[in-house]
């Protein structure tokens, strides 16, 4: 997808590479990121996203490119003289300090009196909600609270980019989740530019304006996450941003903008064609589970919900409350086909044929596996 103009980025990386010897961390990355944008970088452990981050911070210098924030060159500045502050994984807060201590020490090499630190400290601590807590030492406060003293450290500053590096890495997943909801509606009330490193996809799914998806140190794609989700550019991004079925083939024939791929002798998907497609070509469909939909009679008609329709052998089933994972064996050899089912019928209530919950998928018994030329995406092999 074709990335919008942005008239004066905030951060402007322009063919930024970081080698350690003959390894290549992060290769060429070049991309814009907008003022007030709240940016991920996701992708899985040692993709470079980290590594980025800490060049854009200053913390390590790329070996080629330029990094630029708010249209100035940042060469070779270190990060005390850049307008960036970051919120480690680890908090890096002073355990000698109380909590009102910590979040001024940014402050007090500057040329501000007591009662200006004072006020500052105070607005700090409003904003992450621990008013009152100033005073506390940082080993009587939670996880959650230590995660907001790094957050107001940070703030309290005023930086024009602020740098996260996985910074609920270490929360359980219920405050995860809390402060998740916290640090999107902090980044708004603010306007500031978060930089933000997770490898955690619902996460970046849920916080982001837009996510870069990294992998092996290439920028793979940036875009929203609808777009990721709906669209990915290729297998590695489609397969890491959530759960996905592939069915390889080769394209025989394309007509009214839609492709037929050939995934076994005689065997056809339909699916919209892309720009680039022609017959002959290695093809890849890839299908959400949750687009998907099975039942236990072979469909009749052509209606658009079953313009694919394949058939396969029920493997296992699994009750997940909301909804429930069937996994079916269509081809000897490949991987099994994943349908996720919402759980809105009930046995009695369901209409003859259809799954509804995996009390009705008997292990081995036949099932019809139906999707809309819509539901599937495009991929080169």
């Amino acid at each position: 997808m074709t990335q919008p103009t942005i008239p004066r980025p905030m951060i402007s990386l322009q063919s930024v590479s970081k080698r350690f010897g003959s390894f290549v961390a992060v290769d060429a990355a070049t991309f814009d990121i907008a003022p007030g944008e709240f940016f991920s970088l996701l992708g899985p452990s040692g993709c470079g996203k980290t590594t980025l981050l800490r060049m854009i911070g200053g913390f390590e210098r790329q070996s080629e490119g330029d990094i630029l924030i708010d249209g100035e060159s940042m060469g070779i500045r270190p990060p005390n003289q850049r307008p960036t502050n970051m919120v480690f994984q680890s908090y890096a807060i002073f355990p000698h300090l109380d909590i009102a201590e910590n979040i001024a020490y940014g402050l007090v090499n500057r040329d501000l009196d007591k009662a200006t630190i004072a006020k500052k400290v105070a607005q700090a601590l409003e904003m992450v909600r621990l008013e009152g807590l100033g005073n506390r030492r940082t080993n009587q406060i939670s996880g959650g609270q230590r995660q907001r003293v790094a957050l107001a450290r940070a703030i309290v500053c005023e930086p024009k980019v602020l740098l996260l590096d996985e910074p609920l890495g270490a929360l359980d997943k219920k405050l995860r989740e809390e402060m998740q909801i916290e640090l999107r509606q902090l980044q708004k009330s603010l306007g500031i530019t978060f930089i933000f490193v997770t490898h955690d996809q619902e996460e970046a799914l849920s916080l982001s304006d837009r996510i870069a998806v990294m992998a092996r140190g290439k920028v793979l794609q940036i875009d929203t996450a609808t777009s990721l989700y709906e669209r990915p550019n290729c297998r590695e991004v489609a397969g890491f941003i959530g759960n996905m079925n592939f069915f390889e083939g080769r394209i025989a024939s394309i007509a009214n903008g839609v492709a037929a791929v050939e995934i076994g002798p005689g065997q056809h998907v339909r699916v919209s064609a892309g720009s680039g497609s022609a017959p002959g070509q290695a093809a890849i469909v890839a299908v959400r589970p949750e687009k998907i939909d099975a039942g236990a009679t072979q469909p009749q008609g052509n209606g658009a919900a079953t313009a694919n329709v394949i058939k396969a052998r029920a493997l296992a089933g699994s009750y997940l409350g909301d909804r429930s994972l069937v996994l079916a064996e269509w081809r000897e050899g490949t991987a099994p086909i994943s349908v996720s089912l919402q759980n809105r019928k009930t046995l009695a209530t369901a209409s003859p044929g259809s799954i509804a919950g995996t009390d009705s998928v008997a292990t081995g018994a036949p099932i019809w596996i139906t999707w809309p030329i819509e539901a599937g995406v495009l991929l080169n092999s």
